[in-house]
């Protein structure tokens, strides 16, 4: 069943994603107590049988988000360093900072893989967001202090309304590739991102999603709630709707940069 997604508190505009998680009924293959997780990058995650990996340039942002490193620590912890109350919707971490501050939520998360891989590939006059009054902040310092601060900058002023005004509408969602972002932009809103794919010989497409959520907290990647035989993975199909642990996307959410 679709949640809810009226809410009885009014949050700023700024705000990227609001909590609604105990109104989900999750299967018990949810209940997976296991602490550690063994692949140590997105590329090394378990393939369905049958599968293999699509081909992406290793410098583009779909074979950068591959490299990313996961955590041994399958937990996703707060900002705070508290355990998020919901354990059961990730799949494994990523290692990726999320700061000491409530910021980094969903649609930054989405923006802080964004922005690391431009700044990794050193394409600096490229990492830009806006705000809701369209107002932009563009990065143009290179030193790693500097860049945190940029992001802290960002996080504070953009969220789903705004990146979902940035990105570009993917028309055809049979073109969804990595680095493509499932958004719903307002209060509540959400946003995840596609970090890998995967086919087989029936030419049928897999992905991986992972998100940040509210509180700020640790990057993962999720499971799959309504295909348990396929977790981590989502079969690629724009005719139904994308049930996430802790979000429902339509197929025309699906933005691009």
């Amino acid at each position: 069943m679709r949640p809810n997604l009226l809410m009885t508190i009014i949050l700023p505009y700024f705000i990227s994603c609001q909590s609604y998680t105990d109104n989900i009924a999750l299967p018990a293959s949810f209940g997976d107590t296991t602490v550690y997780y063994t692949a140590q990058t997105v590329e090394k995650i378990q393939l369905p049988p049958g599968f293999r990996r699509m081909d992406f340039a290793s410098g583009s942002f779909a074979g950068w988000l591959r490299t990313i490193g996961i955590r041994k620590d399958k937990r996703v912890f707060l900002y705070n360093g508290e355990l998020k109350r919901n354990q059961s919707a990730q799949f494994t971490v990523l290692d990726i900072p999320i700061g000491k501050k409530d910021l980094q939520q969903c649609a930054d998360a989405v923006m802080r893989l964004r922005a690391q891989y431009l700044y990794d590939h050193k394409r600096f006059d490229e990492i830009s967001f806006a705000d809701n009054n369209g107002r932009k902040y563009n990065y143009s310092r290179s030193s790693e202090r500097s860049f945190e601060n940029y992001l802290e900058k960002v996080f504070s002023y953009c969220g789903t309304k705004s990146l979902e005004k940035q990105l570009k509408k993917l028309d055809d969602f049979s073109a969804l590739k990595p680095g493509d972002v499932l958004i719903k932009g307002g209060s509540p809103g959400h946003a995840v991102i596609v970090m890998d794919m995967a086919l087989n010989a029936a030419g049928t497409r897999i992905y991986l999603l992972a998100q940040s959520y509210m509180p700020a907290q640790d990057i993962h990647i999720l499971r799959n709630p309504i295909a348990s035989d396929l977790s981590p993975w989502y079969e690629l199909n724009g005719k139904t709707l994308i049930y996430t642990p802790e979000w429902v996307f339509e197929p025309d959410q699906a933005r691009k940069w």
